[in-house]
């Protein structure tokens, strides 16, 4: 019987040995990393929506809208850092959506019951609880209809407008001197109110103008920078009323653009008929 046939026979053992044959181990699956960059803005503006509930804990209102609006502020650019510098991960998108909530849910709401509404029993943490909720469901739609919404407009008040709402109205009145905002006739209704407002209209379709086709690589003419500049100076007269008009003429900026294309006859949906095109004119 030849070799080859016996069934002890191993041909690669019989095989002469090429020494010039090198052997790799299995490649291992490569691990992804994290991006530092616009995690790190991300990681800021968590710690602004903690550090407000501390400071609002401590009865430190005005710092705690420091904490609040400069959160706004840094959520603002993770996003625009990461497409700037093709840093963008599901990670970034999961971790920017829990830091919203902290931020923007739960730390006004705590931050307006600890300041006025406890006065008003259950009403209070009634108030407090939908202005929370609406925010978790506001960012879970905001998260599952990222593809098909048209990315000129945000499909309800976006969660960091509504948290300047309460907080600033908190801050104003802080800085009125409405120390003790409990024992104002008025007061903790109005505060009431407004944390229902903001709450809601965060999970209404109302189409709020979302500012991404704002583009900071395109030239623009000289009186926008001018016009920047005066605004900037506008705000430093006085920070708490300014910022607070301008988030409640935003608050409102929605529901004046679904009334406008009403009127006009035009879709009020921001949702695209084409998940091809989010951009088109085509709304339902």
């Amino acid at each position: 019987m030849p070799e080859s046939d016996h069934p002890a026979f191993d041909a690669a053992a019989a095989a002469p040995i090429d020494d010039d044959i090198e052997f790799h181990e299995p490649r291992r699956p490569r691990r992804r990393g994290i991006y530092i960059l616009p995690n790190l803005f991300t990681l800021a503006a968590l710690f602004g929506g903690f550090y407000a509930i501390v400071m609002a804990m401590n009865g430190r209102f005005e710092q705690a809208a420091y904490g609040i609006f400069t959160a706004a502020l840094l959520d603002s650019l993770d996003g625009r850092v990461a497409r700037m510098t093709n840093t963008q991960s599901a990670f970034g998108e999961q971790m920017d959506s829990l830091s919203d909530m902290v931020s923007f849910g739960a730390a006004p709401a705590l931050i307006v019951y600890e300041w006025v509404l406890n006065s008003l029993g259950k009403a209070g943490w009634i108030a407090a609880f939908v202005y929370c909720s609406c925010a978790a469901l506001r960012l879970a739609r905001f998260n599952t209809n990222i593809a098909v919404v048209d990315k000129r407009f945000f499909q309800g008040l976006p969660s960091p407008a509504a948290a300047a709402l309460v907080i600033g109205f908190i801050w104003v009145m802080d800085d009125a001197g409405y120390q003790g905002a409990a024992q104002y006739a008025g007061l903790p209704w109005g505060a009431f109110f407004l944390t229902l407002y903001a709450g809601l209209t965060m999970v209404t379709n109302a189409p709020f103008y979302s500012f991404k086709d704002v583009s900071f690589k395109r030239t623009v003419p000289f009186i926008v920078i001018v016009a920047i500049a005066l605004g900037i100076a506008l705000i430093t007269i006085h920070p708490p009323i300014v910022l607070f008009g301008l988030f409640c003429a935003y608050g409102i900026s929605g529901y004046g653009v679904y009334v406008y294309r009403k009127v006009k006859g035009k879709p009020v949906s921001v949702i695209s008929t084409s998940t091809d095109e989010p951009d088109e004119r085509g709304l339902h």
